[in-house]
């Protein structure tokens, strides 16, 4: 990253060029026309105003001349375009670099890991040697017919072990109905609460199970065999996971993901699997009472032996860590995503395993991680993905091109390769030990690539799924995204977000922006907070805000 070098204060830190092959550059903040800034020692004229977070051009551009930002091509000009004039939709498209086979021989200069070389975290250690960072009771079903039985043990579960209390939105509501019932409506109508801290869970019959995480989902039955064999070997992934103790799985009986495939992927993930497993199915048990009823006494045993668990020191190499953007801007492939792809290099030198995934936002930037793989075959089944799944796309009318949201145009990424580009970052620069189709397992120590789709949650749906036992979740715009099992660290990519949205927002990587912190810094940093929450002793946003979000990604129509 080359930052512009300027000695005079006024013009400090407005501007960025990412690359020294960059014919853009990035504001830093609202530049007007007319001002004069300096990009690599040369001053250059802004020809038009440019929002911070977007791109202006750094020389003359002609229709069809391409684009070029963090070094690689990320658009083709559909128009003339002025030095110091914003780049945009309307004068350019998407446009990415063609791709060749791996010939290149793998080099890699890996970062210093010493002050962490002999490092532990408070885990839980499972009979399989994976280590948890929590410690749920997992209760699933196998199609959506059971998702009314799976609300009923939750609100039988939740309640009765002290497990939830009261939400500040239910407090709201009662006060409100109170307030209705004594006739005092003016008062509801000047009705304004404040924000109150979150409330404390009440008293835990299981102090040593972190909680109850109960799944709904709409799938199981009605679409393809693929998918359904997907959703099973999702949830196998689910079950097998370090963060989980063991699992109640509900099944109707008729459906197309059928208990005898659930156990045919667990098996592959796990042919010793010998954690408790609690499946019961209703078409089987007659009377819908007495099969829940039976899920509740069983369950309920369950969370006896799961709360004999204790944390114990476990070694930074049973670190399994998910990378994901989402919401993304214009400074998150400047500050947060290179930020936690640093801390993603730390953590494969150390032994742990990280997991990249998003295809959709991986086109445009794929020759980097072809020629990052550590074998020929891995490389060639990566792109062999990205082709399945673009072509996925193309038959149905759209394309990975259509990626960007109206969020991410707002806030200056224009193109699905400008977003491929700064999205990759968050994977560091270490060596691909793995190529994953979803939902494969992730078990090699290293950087894993995992196909899913860039939707944030069926992303890190996936991610869990393969065995991140927390995500590092990056955002410029904010998003609550959580999920059920993994602690999910947001970090803000600038400090205006990190201090408007308090209430979701982990990690302030803003003061990269500013040069306050470098991008080692942060990844330095954000390693030690992942220390905490692997350890309990810090509990994410999410966590407190108790987003549990689960979606499995279908592939396949529905029939």
């Amino acid at each position: 990253m080359q930052e512009t070098q300027n000695p005079f204060p006024l013009l400090h830190r407005r501007v960025l060029q990412l690359d020294a092959t960059d014919n853009v550059a990035v504001a830093l903040r609202n530049l007007s026309a007319g001002e004069t800034v300096l990009v690599g020692g040369q001053p250059c004229v802004v020809a038009s105003p440019i929002p911070a977070k977007h791109k202006f051009a750094l020389r003359d551009l002609k229709a069809g001349d391409p684009v070029i930002m963090y070094g690689v091509l990320v658009g083709k000009a559909t128009q003339p375009i002025r030095r110091g004039e914003l780049i945009a939709t309307s004068n350019v498209r998407h446009e990415a670099a063609e791709t060749h086979p791996r010939e290149a021989s793998l080099s890699w200069t890996a970062p210093d890991v010493s002050r962490w070389q002999d490092r532990m975290f408070l885990g839980y250690h499972r009979s399989d040697e994976q280590v948890g960072t929590r410690n749920y009771w997992l209760v699933i079903p196998l199609v959506f017919c059971e998702n009314r039985n799976i609300r009923a043990l939750q609100q039988a579960f939740e309640y009765g072990l002290g497990f939830a209390s009261g939400h500040a939105y239910q407090r709201q509501v009662a006060r409100l109905a109170d307030l209705y019932t004594k006739g005092r409506i003016e008062e509801i109508q000047r009705f304004a609460p404040e924000l109150e801290p979150a409330a404390q869970e009440g008293h835990r019959l299981f102090p040593n199970v972190d909680g109850i995480r109960f799944l709904t989902h709409e799938g199981g039955c009605g679409g393809t065999r693929e998918d359904a064999r997907l959703l099973c070997g999702l949830i196998a992934g689910y079950i097998r996971h370090p963060n989980v103790a063991g699992a109640t799985v509900l099944s109707l009986g008729c459906q197309h993901a059928q208990i005898s495939l659930l156990r045919e992927e667990i098996a592959k993930r796990d042919a010793h699997f010998n954690k408790p497993l609690l499946i019961f199915d209703q078409q089987a048990s007659g009377l819908e009472f007495d099969m829940v009823s039976r899920a509740i006494r069983e369950t309920f045993l369950g969370l006896i032996q799961a709360n004999q668990a204790t944390r114990k020191p476990a070694p930074l190499s049973q670190l399994v860590v998910g990378l994901k953007c989402g919401g993304s801007d214009g400074f998150s492939g400047i500050t947060a995503n290179p930020a936690i792809g640093h801390t993603a290099d730390l953590i494969a030198v150390l032994g742990g395993r990280t997991i990249l995934s998003e295809f959709p936002e991986l086109c445009g930037v794929e020759q980097s991680l072809i020629d990052r793989c550590v074998t020929r075959e891995l490389a060639d089944r990566y792109l062999s993905l990205m082709q399945a799944y673009a072509a996925r796309a193309a038959a149905i009318g759209s394309g990975f091109d259509s990626n960007p949201s109206p969020g991410n145009i707002k806030d200056g990424i224009i193109t699905d390769a400008m977003k491929s580009a700064g999205a990759v970052k968050k994977g560091g620069t270490s060596p691909v030990v793995d190529v994953l189709d979803y939902p494969e397992y992730a078990t090699r120590p290293g950087l894993s690539l995992l196909c899913t789709p860039g939707n944030d949650v069926e992303a890190v749906t996936g991610q869990v799924g393969a065995g991140a036992n927390i995500v590092l979740f990056t955002t410029g715009l904010g998003t609550p995204t959580g999920n059920p099992i993994a602690p999910v660290v947001k970090l803000s990519t600038n400090s205006a977000l990190a201090n408007r949205m308090p209430d979701i927002i982990d990690f302030d990587c803003g003061p990269i922006i500013t040069g306050e912190k470098t991008i080692q810094q942060s990844g330095e940093e954000i390693l030690e907070y992942i220390l905490q929450v692997a350890s309990g002793e810090k509990h994410t946003k999410a966590e407190v805000n108790r987003q549990e979000d689960f979606i499995p990604w279908k592939r396949g129509i529905s029939l």
